[in-house]
């Protein structure tokens, strides 16, 4: 890998949402291969024992030998972790072993800052580093906020989505009194967007309002060619480039790219 001579240490960026099926794995998989075709070096990090981003991204979970699971529990370097892949982003795997990770994490003091010390092992490595949190707010999704200089929101644009946002708030300035001051919320990302119905133009124009937050542009439009991607073990920016899905997405990195 290419080192600058000098490199500052990686922006670090949460994606998070405690409700389940809201395109977060979709989100960072596709954004991360954006942020490498615009010429960053790019690290993704799987925090959900699904591994649902570990697969989708080609690789194995049961043949993983080193995850992200050995790494908050101090058995390994984030560095010996690391996995190359396809789509020209650096990956730090998840396995179901996870799954017991926070239970052994809860009686250790600072267990919140478990995941900012192992980062700083390759944060000069990388320009972005995206974590895939999972879909619930326990230890390892408050090490991922603690962590992290940003947070995006993915949420569909489905009134329904609402719902647990509000409380994912909460856990926020929570962490930002407690743990990490320096936490920004860079956007929502509406995911599953259907412009032709009055429904998700209705959402998308509310939700911004609703949480005085911003709205990441353009939103993510509803297309089959997501669900297609990870059977390839790529991104939909490899799999289907020119679709409107994958021009979305690097439009979106764009964006987010002018507010970090």
């Amino acid at each position: 890998m290419a080192r600058r001579t000098k490199n500052p240490k990686a922006t670090i960026i949460s994606m998070a949402n405690q409700k389940g099926g809201v395109a977060k794995t979709t989100s960072v998989a596709s954004l991360g291969a954006a942020f490498a075709e615009a010429g960053k070096r790019v690290l993704l990090v799987d925090l959900d024992p699904q591994a649902c981003l570990t697969f989708s991204l080609g690789i194995d979970p049961d043949a993983v030998e080193v995850s992200i699971n050995e790494v908050v529990l101090g058995r390994a370097e984030m560095s010996e972790a690391v996995i190359a892949t396809q789509d020209g982003v650096d990956l730090v795997p998840s396995t179901i072993d996870l799954a017991g990770a926070e239970a052994q994490l809860l009686p250790r003091p600072g267990r919140e800052y478990v995941l900012a010390g192992a980062l700083d092992d390759v944060a000069k490595d990388y320009d972005i580093i995206l974590l895939d949190c999972s879909p619930t707010l326990g230890v390892l999704t408050l090490n991922a906020l603690t962590a992290s200089a940003g947070l995006i929101i993915p949420m569909p644009a489905e009134m329904l989505s609402h719902r647990g946002v509000g409380q994912l708030l909460d856990t926020v300035k929570d962490v930002r009194r407690i743990l990490n001051k320096k936490l920004k919320i860079i956007g929502i990302l509406a995911t599953m967007y259907d412009g032709r119905s009055n429904h998700s133009r209705e959402v998308l124009a509310d939700v911004g309002q609703r949480y005085s937050l911003d709205v990441i542009e353009p939103p993510i439009p509803r297309t089959v060619r997501f669900a297609e991607a990870p059977a390839v073990g790529r991104s939909i920016l490899s799999s289907s480039r020119t679709s409107k899905g994958a021009q979305a997405y690097r439009d979106a990195a764009a964006d987010i790219l002018t507010r970090i």
